[in-house]
């Protein structure tokens, strides 16, 4: 019985984090319901409060599986890509990986950060949330470029880590991407160079390592 629980209950949690991805949106986080979670995911109200307990425990587990980009547990610092982007033996490499990948990230999150920023003003817990999450991606950038400046000890870390925090927002990525028409390829090549220029590093070499 317990293991036909666990199952029914994970089911449930994945419904609710793909249901709460559109509900979030679009009412949006601070007029969104419980209920219209439990709509959208087909699952009753008791289901929702039984996994999660409130809405903001969904936004957090959402965000977590979207900055993922799957359900294991695993932390973004022990991702396969971030030792392959340390492991780049050039900056330029590790800059091409981590952006490549910071790339994928903000196309899953972009939406969902920006209308949590927007909730923020206004609703407590969802401003825990917006500061936990800038937080949590200065904490990434700082472990990504400390090993950025093992390579290049001319580069300096405060710059490095708030110049790819700017470039690397949902805002920044939306008014490029979203709203210019960027492609995805283009606005990496775009922050890929602009922080090479800014930090001083050496374009000559541009061999562009296999991504992870």
């Amino acid at each position: 019985m317990v293991g036909v629980e666990t199952v029914a209950q994970a089911t449930a949690r994945s419904k609710i984090i793909a249901a709460a991805r559109h509900v979030f949106v679009n009412p949006g986080y601070a007029a969104a319901t419980i209920k219209q979670l439990a709509d959208a995911a087909d699952v009753s109200v008791q289901s929702v409060y039984f996994v999660f307990g409130n809405k903001p425990s969904v936004l957090s587990a959402l965000l977590e599986v979207e900055v993922a980009g799957d359900e294991a547990r695993i932390s973004t610092l022990d991702r396969p890509w971030v030792a392959a982007a340390l492991g780049a033996p050039h900056p330029l490499g590790q800059l091409r990986i981590q952006v490549h990948h910071g790339r994928l990230i903000l196309e899953r999150t972009a939406d969902i950060l920006l209308a949590l920023r927007a909730a923020a003003s206004a609703d407590e817990d969802a401003a825990l949330l917006w500061q936990t999450n800038l937080a949590q991606r200065r904490t990434v950038q700082q472990h990504l470029m400390i090993g950025l400046v093992e390579k290049d000890p001319s580069v300096d870390l405060e710059t490095a880590i708030n110049v790819a925090l700017t470039l690397t927002s949902a805002e920044t990525y939306t008014d490029l991407v979203v709203e210019s028409g960027w492609t995805g390829e283009q606005y990496e090549e775009w922050v890929v160079g602009t922080l090479a220029s800014t930090l001083g590093l050496d374009q000559a070499k541009k061999s562009r390592p296999r991504r992870m």
